[in-house]
């Protein structure tokens, strides 16, 4: 897991930017159960607004089903469930955000499921700090770090650890 004591640039770091001694990372923020999270901004490949998800026979329920996404099969991903909250009823703002998940070195087109989509925000990463060890809502292996901006802290995650598919193939 990438850790947020190591803040320093990787050359696949492709949205984050340099002004002057300091770089930024961009974060899209989505709303779960009124708790506020952000996903880099490499990882999303879109958003769309939710509907059409076909439930599948005899699948996990934090699996919500899959969508046609422009003729490709994507599984969509009950993000509450899958951090163990309570699901939210779905309204007119409840999105699906399609993210790339890194897989065997290969990049594999998941959805999850996000009661609203809010902004994209700039952190600081000198402002990225470790998660808390307790306490936390969701399991802490899915936690990046916390970004501290001038309104917030925002929970920063680890997309590729929520949605590992091995892990999810278990369940």
């Amino acid at each position: 897991m990438t850790t947020a004591t190591n803040t320093r640039l990787t050359e696949s770091d492709a949205c984050s930017v340099e002004t002057g001694n300091k770089y930024i990372q961009q974060f899209l923020t989505f709303v779960l159960n009124n708790d506020i999270y952000g996903i880099s901004i490499p990882n999303i490949q879109e958003i769309i607004e939710y509907g059409a998800v076909t439930r599948v026979p005899m699948m996990p329920e934090v699996i919500a089903g899959v969508i046609n996404l422009r003729g490709n099969v994507v599984p969509v991903i009950d993000l509450a469930l899958r951090f163990s909250l309570p699901v939210s009823a779905r309204t007119k703002r409840t999105s699906i955000i399609i993210v790339a998940v890194n897989h065997e070195s290969q990049f594999t087109e998941v959805g999850v499921t996000v009661d609203e989509v809010n902004e994209v925000k700039d952190v600081l990463t000198d402002n990225i700090v470790p998660p808390p060890s307790f306490n936390t809502k969701i399991r802490t292996d899915f936690i990046y770090g916390m970004g501290k901006t001038e309104q917030q802290l925002l929970t920063l995650l680890d997309i590729n650890t929520v949605l590992s598919i091995d892990e999810l193939s278990e369940i």
